[in-house]
């Protein structure tokens, strides 16, 4: 099996949609189409369901994806060491990370790291904390921006502490208070992020012992600011999430102060590619200075 196949199915699992693979692989659709036809004949099974709105991938291709990411990824980094012993530099890199990360701070690090290696395209993948964690988890990405987390052991590389902060209605609290102390949340309407999402709020409200009255559960960090703008309860939230946020709302530090740790994670013992490998080197010299003028 050529691994060109292999390499459409994975996209195919990711984008759902035939035509978005085409264009990746500089296919048009009945191309594509006629790879998969290939691939499932000599498997002796259907890889993917054609639905009205796109395709999914058939129980029997969801077996196959971990063997099919390990495969992929393992040819990935064989090429690319082969270009390195050839003194060229190629590669992909593949990463996951919150979208206030992704919106705040990489921008600024993947144009510097652009300008240094040209040759090497960059992979993001966003999502909540569970989800990251899973995608390293399946070798799905290489390496996270994430916050430290809790309760697993896996290399970490922290750039910064990102301050927890009370997200409250324009004037909930008193003119002149510069501070909102955590148990002060005890029986208020709270807007909270959904679970997995989150791992450091819930870890604040758990360990302080504080139990808010839990009325909504979203997914999205903006639009628990827009519901905490329209007075549907309070929320607590990071200060790079409330970065530039132009909803009307009042930010206030927590006290006591609760933080969550910043910086990189990468799967324990897991060897990355030549291309990670600069890109995480670059990073960690380069993420506290952004971090610290965000």
């Amino acid at each position: 099996m050529d691994i060109q196949g292999y390499k459409i199915l994975l996209d195919l699992s990711k984008s759902q949609n035939l035509t978005r693979t085409a264009e990746t692989f500089g296919y048009s659709q009945p191309g594509i189409s006629h790879v998969i036809k290939n691939m499932e004949k000599e498997f002796g099974f259907l890889l993917i369901n054609r639905e009205k709105y796109g395709v999914t991938l058939t129980r029997e291709a969801l077996e196959l994806m971990p063997g099919v990411r390990e495969l992929v990824y393992s040819n990935e980094k064989l090429e690319e060491t082969v270009y390195a012993i050839k003194g060229l530099e190629y590669g992909k890199v593949t990463l996951a990370t919150y979208s206030s990360i992704a919106s705040h701070l990489l921008p600024k690090l993947l144009t510097e790291f652009k300008n240094n290696h040209p040759n090497i395209t960059v992979d993001i993948r966003e999502g909540g904390a569970k989800d990251i964690f899973e995608w390293l988890d399946s070798n799905s990405v290489e390496f996270a921006f994430v916050s430290k987390p809790y309760d697993r052991k896996i290399d970490f590389h922290s750039f910064g502490k990102d301050p927890l902060v009370a997200v409250l209605p324009k004037g909930y609290v008193l003119d002149g208070e510069e501070e909102f102390r955590i148990e002060n949340f005890e029986g208020k309407p709270f807007i909270l992020s959904a679970d997995g999402n989150d791992f450091d709020v819930h870890h604040a409200l758990e360990s302080s012992g504080v139990r808010p009255v839990y009325n909504y559960s979203v997914l999205d960090d903006q639009t628990i600011l827009s519901m905490v703008e329209n007075r549907l309860g309070l929320s607590i939230l990071s200060e790079l999430i409330c970065l530039k946020s132009t909803y009307k709302v009042d930010i206030l530090p927590l006290e006591p102060e609760f933080y969550r740790d910043l910086g990189i994670a990468i799967k324990k013992n897991n060897k990355l590619s030549p291309a990670a490998e600069k890109f995480v080197r670059f990073a960690n010299e380069k993420m506290p200075e952004i971090f610290l003028n965000a």
